[in-house]
């Protein structure tokens, strides 16, 4: 008798994280609010369980995760050109996103999820051409964002 009634109350607590998810929507542009080649927005901050909707909103975009740019045990992820991926991310850290196509003129996005349990290691990616500029700028917005 008691079996089922664990099983039930598991059940209804996955439920109710779910129910707390939240969706975080990125559009991969040809041009947005801070020049070309861009995922707007750049930097997103989520929970643990949350899902990011990356959408080509311009064509020949797409959105992969950046290899030792996961926290460890995270799931790499890597959509094709001009179609939407969507992702949920689990493991507590930040996650290095690029668009292959546009990595070298500086397409990246950074997504912190929950604590930044590998900031070091994240930082410690070497990054390609104008990939290196923005996400020193990424790392500072997700500095402040921590930090308030």
């Amino acid at each position: 008798m008691k079996l089922p009634l664990i099983a039930a109350a598991v059940a209804l607590l996955s439920l109710a994280g779910a129910a707390n998810a939240e969706e975080h929507v990125v559009q991969m542009l040809n041009k947005g609010e801070k020049g070309s080649m861009v995922f707007q927005p750049a930097f997103v901050r989520a929970a643990p369980g949350d899902t990011i909707k990356f959408v080509p909103t311009d064509k020949t975009h797409n959105a992969e995760s950046i290899k030792d740019m996961i926290p460890d045990g995270a799931e790499p992820f890597k959509g094709k050109p001009s179609e939407e991926i969507t992702v949920t991310l689990t493991k507590e850290g930040f996650y290095g996103v690029k668009c292959a196509p546009h990595y070298g003129m500086g397409m990246v996005a950074l997504i912190l999820v929950g604590k930044p349990v590998n900031l070091d290691a994240a930082q410690a990616v070497k990054q390609i051409g104008k990939a290196k500029p923005v996400f020193a700028e990424l790392f500072a917005e997700a500095s402040k964002a921590v930090s308030n």
